[in-house]
């Protein structure tokens, strides 16, 4: 089974499991990237008026990312990994799956967080995307040292 990751990590402890993962797995590894950068301020999740919390507050978002999709083709399961944020994924992993071609991928979501769990981010995803095979997920608190997906 030939296997990507898709990751977006605003501080680097998403990016840590899933360069831990694409080992373990023998994955294609792609980080979605925002066209602007996130920076502390952007992240403040207490300021309303923050960049990821208006981001967040609309549904409908969909930040610029940086502009090299890759081509999936050939690709049997995609992962894709993103910190939580609110609760679901941050709105620039909509950007990309709304720019990426998924049709008839198995999809596997991980998550890193500071206290929520998969279940809300995973069920979003499933209703924003019922086109989508997603097949499971989970969030990663620790080093992954094997496959998540069996």
């Amino acid at each position: 089974m030939k296997k990507a990751i898709v990751y977006f990590s605003a501080s680097g402890v998403t990016a840590k499991r899933a360069k831990e993962l694409a080992s373990v797995s023998d994955a294609m590894l792609y980080e979605v990237k925002p066209e602007v950068p996130y920076t502390e301020e952007d992240l403040d999740w207490r300021n309303k008026k923050s960049r990821s919390s208006v981001e967040m507050m609309d549904k409908s978002s969909r930040p610029a990312i940086v502009e090299d999709i890759p081509d999936l083709f050939g690709y049997d399961l995609v992962y894709i990994g993103f910190p939580i944020w609110w609760g679901v994924a941050p709105r620039v992993i909509n950007t990309f799956i709304d720019k990426a071609d998924l049709n008839g991928k198995k999809i596997y979501v991980f998550a890193t967080s500071g206290g929520s769990g998969i279940d809300y981010a995973l069920n979003d995803m499933k209703k924003t995307y019922p086109f989508l095979n997603i097949v499971g997920g989970s969030i990663v608190s620790g080093a992954i040292d094997k496959d998540l997906y069996k």
